[in-house]
Formats: C-alpha cells, structure tokens, sequence
C-alpha cells in the first residue's frame, strides 16, 4: 500500500522552535497566516463565511520515533495515540482555529499552534453541532485531578 499526501499550502507563524509553541494552539491569541498554493485557491470558496476550521499540517519537526511520552499533568508515560503529543508514528497535526480574515490565497487564524514553514496538508469546516461532543472526556485525566480538555 502507498499514501501520498500532497502539501497544500503553508503557514506562517511566530513559533521558529518548538520550545516556541504553546502547549494547545486554542490557548494562545498569537495570530497566524495559512498561504495556499495557487492551485488550491478555488478549494477556498466560501470559507470567508465560516467562523471556524479544522487545519491538518505536516509536523515535520516531531520524533517519530516516540510511542509513550508523559503530560504536561503527569509524569506517568502515556501511549501517544491516548494524548495529543505532537511525537508520533505520522506526525499529522489537527488544531481547531477561529478564522480572522481572508485575503486571496492567505488565511489570518487564530489558535494555531503549528512551527513556522509547517505543510498544510488541508482545511475543513468546523461545525459545533457535528464535531463538539460535550460528554466526551479522557479517563486518564480523571484520575489525575480533573479533565483539562487537552492533553
């Protein structure tokens, strides 16, 4: 079987290092810009109307190597696919932004918490009636203190 994913874009942001990013791209302000690549620009349509987005990048700076890590709420180790560590066996990376502006092929987002340079690999609307699932929680966290909603 062969995957091919094909960049869509860029970002541009004010994180050049990883010790740069916060934790979580929602609990951040800092403004960001998505450029697309020309030929994804019609793919753009009517997003100027949305509030909000999921965006999918390449985390091409994460380890791949790493299959448990611990959390910024213990110091207990974690398999990566029951958190949100950034190291992982195909480094996608996924953050919920709040779209500011729309400028021909650039998007101004906020909450993104991606590395400057990272490849976009793609947007989608976000819809809080199909994609917020308040029951939702992380067991894990429970037992540490409380669910903090991130990981």
């Amino acid at each position: 079987m062969n995957i091919e994913l094909k960049p869509i874009g860029i970002i541009h942001s004010r994180y050049k290092d990883k010790k740069d990013a916060p934790r979580q791209g929602r609990l951040s302000d800092n403004l960001a810009v998505i450029e697309l690549f020309d030929e994804y620009v019609p793919g753009l349509k009517g997003v100027e109307t949305l509030t909000n987005l999921f965006v999918m990048y390449w985390g091409d700076r994460s380890d791949r190597n790493v299959l448990q890590s611990t959390t910024p709420f213990s110091t207990e180790q974690i398999g990566v696919f029951s958190s949100r560590s950034p190291n992982r066996p195909n480094p996608i990376a996924l953050c919920i932004v709040d779209l500011v502006s729309v400028d021909g092929n650039k998007l101004t987002v906020r909450g993104l918490d991606a590395l400057d340079g990272s490849l976009l690999l793609d947007i989608k609307a976000y819809s809080s009636s199909l994609d917020c699932i308040p029951s939702a929680r992380i067991g894990w966290q429970d037992s540490k203190g409380g669910n903090h909603g991130y990981a």
